[in-house]
């Protein structure tokens, strides 16, 4: 729960933006009546002597007025609730560290936000080959964070897995995206146990892109693929033909292939004659 000073501090706010909008106390008691109609809940009522408390005191108002103010101050709720210390841009973020496993949803409480997302491919856009996103972007846009959060892409450097990149499948299907760490163009001594530990890495070839594992030997930089994948481990002279772009860290991947049903439905079998 906030502390007294807070809680104060937040109702000569409320007070504070009631005077700059001119309103009295009777106006914003009369406004919260359309309220009280549209709901059909006299929680939403604002009083004359609620009001009046919850701007002097350190009295927390119920969510049902709080909801009122919102309507009649024309602000976000959000930011009436930031007011008493819950920011609800935390939620998403707290959830994720529940340590059971659990159903989730993707919630968006500012939907007004935007956010920077490619809008437009470039039409010359090979899907078959691997290749960094920012090349193949023709045009960028601002896309309401409604539609995507928590992705801004000009900032942030991804890569795309090219359809006939079999690198590291089934670790890594092709049509993927890959979120790349630039900052880090070395083989990282690390020691992993697991096929998932070990560190993928986003590699520049002279003709191309490929995501795979990496060793290197000498002057050798060594591509290593999935034992499942059915692709032959490679080698390049490292940086005169071959540069490590950076190490992935993260991954948007498709579960079901391109070319597989994926409404669960039994694919339509040929009529026979």
């Amino acid at each position: 729960m906030p502390e007294n000073k807070s809680i104060l501090r937040a109702g000569e706010e409320l007070k504070g933006l009631r005077l700059r909008l001119g309103m009295t106390v009777r106006d914003v008691t009369d406004l919260s009546q359309k309220v009280v109609d549209s709901e059909g809940n006299e929680e939403f009522r604002v009083s004359t002597t609620w009001l009046s408390e919850i701007e002097n005191s350190d009295s927390v108002p119920s969510i049902y007025k709080l909801y009122s103010l919102s309507i009649i101050y024309h602000l976000k709720f959000s930011d009436f609730l930031q007011l008493y210390g819950v920011d609800t841009k935390k939620i998403n973020k707290l959830q994720s560290e529940i340590p059971q496993t659990h159903l989730t949803s993707v919630e968006v409480f500012d939907e007004t936000g935007t956010v920077t997302f490619p809008i437009r491919f470039d039409q010359a856009f090979d899907r078959g080959k691997t290749n960094l996103l920012s090349r193949v972007v023709e045009i960028w846009g601002e896309v309401p964070i409604g539609v995507i959060q928590h992705l801004d892409v000009r900032r942030s450097m991804y890569g795309y897995i090219g359809l006939e990149d079999r690198t590291l499948y089934p670790l890594l299907r092709p049509g993927s995206f890959v979120q790349i760490d630039a900052g880090i163009k070395k083989i990282l001594p690390l020691k992993w146990q697991t096929e998932y530990e070990r560190p993928i890495y986003f590699v520049e070839l002279r003709n191309g892109y490929v995501c795979s594992w990496c060793e290197l030997q000498g002057t050798q930089l060594i591509l290593v693929p999935h034992p499942g994948s059915g692709c032959v481990i490679r080698q390049f002279k490292y940086e005169a033909e071959a540069e490590i772009v950076g190490r992935v860290t993260g991954l948007a991947m498709r579960i079901v292939p391109p070319d597989e049903p994926a409404s669960g439905e039994t694919a339509k079998l040929p009529r026979r004659s």
